[in-house]
Parts: structure tokens; C-alpha cells; sequence
């Protein structure tokens, strides 16, 4: 215990010495990280940059793990004050975070948000179960009760009820959230429906996720980056091809993009508020509380974010798609924002 407390005392020092001489340096808040919360962020900075108070935030998407990298690299002016996250922090992330002296994190829950399969409008809907979507873009399947590198290149292999086309679906890459959220959800929940995994989760836990987990590299996955406006792009030109996003985008692309069902569940604002949709998540922010008061406005910032006229159940964040919280964790949250309560993972 004693090593610990001088740990954060020594880091408690560090952060002050950080922003010695770099006082009110910075007037702008910083935020970084995931794409998909990067439009509600981006809508509650220019609201809170519209009050006049305080400059517009500058809000960068980097990708939740890309963030999350960025903000836990140390405490001081040069580095970010928030970071958007479309999964919850990591343990690791956290020990990280200490050990370069952001020992003092406040975790703020934004709302929910389904993961979509889409594709063009101009093409069918697809309609795929869990196991399919594993099928289709796992890099080892179940064969014979084997094993094996996926051998399916058109989707009609994986069901004869499924179109003719090849499998090309556009994704996030592993440093995304949206990715980490997919290949857990879906990908997992597909592997779960084979019994040789389901007996190798109980067995090898490690060789389990490794296989449920593990996405295809033969060119069937693309990685197309953080940029979701750019997969909404290549759908548009490539009616054959699937993408996958939050369904914020999908929202606000509804008159180019269609959503896949999903368990014969279409990927809509009710059906993933009232968790029909079996692909959902909850989305976050991360404040470094070592900032809070030397960088202008980071408090007024979470009380407008967490203001029920933007993440209300009627808020000007539902219009991007947000599905909100519940009233009553709308509250806890907003009370243990602006309260800065510590981040508890347990």
C-alpha cells in the first residue's frame, strides 16, 4: 500500500509540474477518438460553442483505441482532455493511463447505439442470423468438426437462401470500437451457435476468442479506416458489397443505405432502444479530471452534453441518431459527471 500511495503521490507531482508555466496555455478544449460518437460530440461543441462563453472544442476522430492512446499518454496542455469511446475503457487502457500519471478519470455514459450491416438501396436487404455473419467473415470455421480457413466466397455458400454475390463487406479496423463491439456481439454470438466452440469455450477460453474473434484476411473484410463516410461511399458505387458502422450513419444515410436484419430483426431507433436488436452497445466519453480548470470550460462542457435538451430523451442528439438513456441513468450520469466521480471498472 505504501509503494502505491507514493506512486500517486509521485504522479499527483508529475501532472502539477505538467502544467507549470503552460497555465490557461490553452484555451480550446481537446477531444479525440471514436468515430461513431465523433458526430455527437461534434454537435454538442458547436452548441456549447454557440453560448459564446467558451471556444468551439476541437473534436478529432482517431478511433476509440487511437483516443484512448492519446489520452492516456500523460497529463499537460499537449495532451487531449476527452476521448470518445464506442466501448468502454479497457483495464489495460487504464494501467496505461497511470503509469504516465492520468490517475484521475471520470467516465461519462452518452447513451446507446446499434452496429449495422448496410448496404446500398439499390441492392436486396439482407437478412442474416449471427451464425451466418461468423460464417461469413470469420478467418477459421467450423468444417467437419474441424477448424479451417474460410473456403466461402459468395454468400449463397453459407445459405442457399442468401444472394449470389461475393462476400466483400467494408469494416472498421481493430483499433475502432465499432470493431471490438462487432467481433463481440455478433461474431462471438455466431461462433456460439457451432458446439465445437461452444465445448472450446469451456475448455481453452484463450483458443476460443482467438477463434471467435479472429476476422477473415483473404480480401472478403476490408479494412476501410475510422472514416465511416467513406464506407457510406463505396456502398453507394458497389451495390454487391456490405459495410459495417454505427447506426448513426446509417441514419443519417437512410435515403442511399439500407440496414441488414439481423435475426430477423430490422436495425431501427425503437428496435435498439428496447434491445430487440441483438447488436448494440453503449457509447462513452473519458474526461482527464487533471485538466478540469486549466483548460477552459471542460465543466460547462459536460453539463451541456449531459443536458437533457442534448442527450434527453427529445434532445438534438436523438436527430443523429443517438438512442438516449433511460431517465433515471440519465440522471446518475449527469449528477456523477459534473461531479467528476472517480472511474470504477468493478
Amino acid at each position: 500500500m505504501l509503494n502505491k500511495t507514493i506512486g500517486l503521490a509521485i504522479a499527483a507531482t508529475v501532472a502539477t509540474a505538467a502544467f507549470s508555466g503552460q497555465a490557461m496555455a490553452r484555451d480550446q478544449i481537446r477531444i479525440v477518438g471514436s468515430s461513431t460518437v465523433f458526430p455527437f460530440s461534434t454537435a454538442v461543441a458547436e452548441a456549447f460553442g454557440s453560448s459564446g462563453s467558451f471556444k468551439t472544442p476541437v473534436v478529432e476522430s482517431t478511433g476509440s483505441g487511437g483516443g484512448l492512446k492519446l489520452f492516456c499518454s500523460g497529463v499537460g496542455l499537449d495532451t487531449a482532455d476527452i476521448t470518445n469511446a464506442s466501448r468502454r475503457i479497457k483495464q489495460s487502457e487504464v494501467d496505461t493511463c497511470a503509469k504516465n500519471g492520468v490517475t484521475e478519470i471520470t467516465e461519462v455514459k452518452v447513451g446507446y447505439d446499434g452496429i449495422v450491416i448496410a448496404n446500398s438501396k439499390s441492392a436486396p436487404v439482407f437478412d442474416l442470423t449471427k451464425q451466418q455473419i461468423f460464417m461469413a467473415l470469420a478467418k477459421q470455421v467450423p468444417v467437419d468438426g474441424k477448424l479451417v480457413d474460410n473456403p466461402y466466397k459468395t454468400w449463397n455458400e453459407i445459405d442457399p437462401s442468401l444472394p449470389n454475390t461475393k462476400i466483400e463487406v467494408l469494416g472498421p479496423p481493430p483499433t475502432s470500437g465499432t470493431r471490438d463491439a462487432f467481433v463481440e456481439l455478433a461474431m462471438e454470438g455466431g461462433a456460439d451457435e457451432f458446439e465445437m466452440l461452444k465445448a472450446l469455450k469451456k475448455s481453452d477460453g484463450n483458443a476460443y476468442k482467438a477463434a471467435a474473434h479472429s476476422v477473415r484476411e483473404d480480401g472478403a473484410y476490408i479494412e476501410a479506416g475510422e472514416n465511416d463516410n467513406l464506407i457510406v461511399q463505396k456502398l453507394e458505387a458497389n451495390p454487391d458489397a456490405l459495410g459495417i458502422f454505427g447506426f448513426s450513419f446509417l441514419d443519417q444515410n437512410a435515403d442511399k443505405l439500407q440496414g441488414s436484419h439481423v435475426g430477423g430483426v430490422e436495425p431501427t431507433f425503437e428496435n435498439i432502444a428496447d434491445g430487440k436488436y441483438g447488436i448494440s452497445r453503449s457509447l462513452y466519453f473519458y474526461v482527464k479530471d487533471a485538466h478540469v480548470g486549466k483548460v477552459p470550460g471542460i465543466k460547462e462542457f459536460l453539463a451541456e452534453f449531459t443536458s437533457d435538451k442534448a442527450f434527453g430523451e427529445f434532445g438534438y442528439l436523438t436527430e443523429k441518431g443517438l438512442i438516449p438513456l433511460g431517465e433515471a441513468e440519465r440522471e446518475k450520469v449527469r449528477s456523477d459527471a459534473l461531479e467528476l466521480a472517480p472511474l470504477k471498472l468493478m
